[in-house]
């Protein structure tokens, strides 16, 4: 996520209330969760586990919640919550506007884009041309959607991350500032739901087709030409490349790979990425290669035979 213009560290320290360990002059552009994070960012880190793999990353501005020295080229900003100070600049620079219309007068819409009443369509959304957007579908600020696009009624694009950090009092919502990115020829399902990123973008690659009710979660890759069956569920900061194949009901875990040309039957639950390229079919919870699959099936089977022969 980019500022609306850059910031100096001081100017950033003086919003959240931090204090600045190196040189506040340095000018960021924006501000990113770990794992899309770019040299001139700003992120933040609140756990131990995390200080070295954050301190080591691309950030060059980071919020922590422990003084220490400056790493070199790096300015840290010292806050006692630095989930709450990140929070803080969402909110500030991507606030939640609302709207006062089904259809926002900042939408962009391509010529031969046909609208079906009840559609909701948020601020700055873009939509191409020969799109079908069906009845009931919402769309929320700031979605960009390509050429040739159908999306079926009940969808829902953009909505919030599904993302808290447990509090002893409740959970925190990590607030969502990222876009969805829909390209061209897509096909999405009705009941759809695909989440946007939080300081990113949840991506849907050209070509591929959604049946019905599928979950997509934040910041999520989708590549080109997929098929996703109905009632898959894909967690969040996952990422699936060109060509794979989900049939009904998969769930994928978060943060894995699965492989250009993979194929996974339903009902499976994927826990572990998946090598590119081998073409290769999965089942089973947690999915491994179908031969292998089958191998075990066949000595569950036995199993009780062996138990009677042996008078386990």
């Amino acid at each position: 996520m980019d500022f609306p213009k850059p910031l100096t560290v001081k100017e950033i320290a003086a919003i959240i209330n931090a204090e600045i360990i190196g040189d506040g002059s340095f000018v960021s552009k924006g501000l990113n969760e770990l794992h899309v994070v770019r040299k001139g960012d700003v992120t933040f880190v609140d756990h131990p586990k995390y200080y070295d793999k954050v301190l080591n990353s691309e950030a060059s501005v980071i919020i922590i919640n422990k003084r220490m020295e400056a790493p070199e080229n790096k300015v840290l900003l010292y806050h006692e919550s630095p989930f709450d100070a990140f929070n803080k600049l969402i909110l500030k620079f991507k606030p939640f506007k609302p709207s006062s219309s089904l259809i926002s007068e900042t939408a962009e819409i391509g010529e031969g884009t046909i609208i079906q009443p009840g559609t909701f369509i948020g601020n700055n959304v873009k939509i191409g041309k020969n799109c079908i957007i069906h009845a009931n579908v919402s769309i929320y600020d700031n979605t960009v959607i390509g050429d040739n696009v159908i999306i079926h009624s009940g969808s829902v694009l953009g909505a919030d991350a599904y993302y808290f950090q447990r509090r002893p009092g409740g959970y925190k919502k990590f607030h969502s500032a990222g876009r969805v990115v829909i390209e061209n020829n897509v096909e999405i399902g009705a009941l759809c739901s695909i989440d946007k990123g939080v300081t990113a973008d949840t991506r849907i690659g050209e070509g591929t087709k959604f049946d019905n009710h599928c979950q997509v979660g934040h910041d999520t890759v989708i590549g080109k030409n997929c098929l996703i069956g109905a009632f898959a569920a894909i967690a969040g900061v996952t990422v699936i490349e060109d060509d794979v194949i989900l049939w009904a009901n998969v769930s994928i875990n978060k943060d894995i790979v699965i492989g250009k040309g993979a194929q996974i039957l339903a009902t499976s639950a994927v826990d572990k990425s998946i090598p590119s390229g081998t073409g290769k079919t999965y089942m089973g919870s947690p999915a491994v290669e179908v031969r292998e699959y089958w191998k075990r099936h066949v000595a569950l089977k036995q199993l009780p035979g062996i138990i009677r022969k042996n008078k386990f």
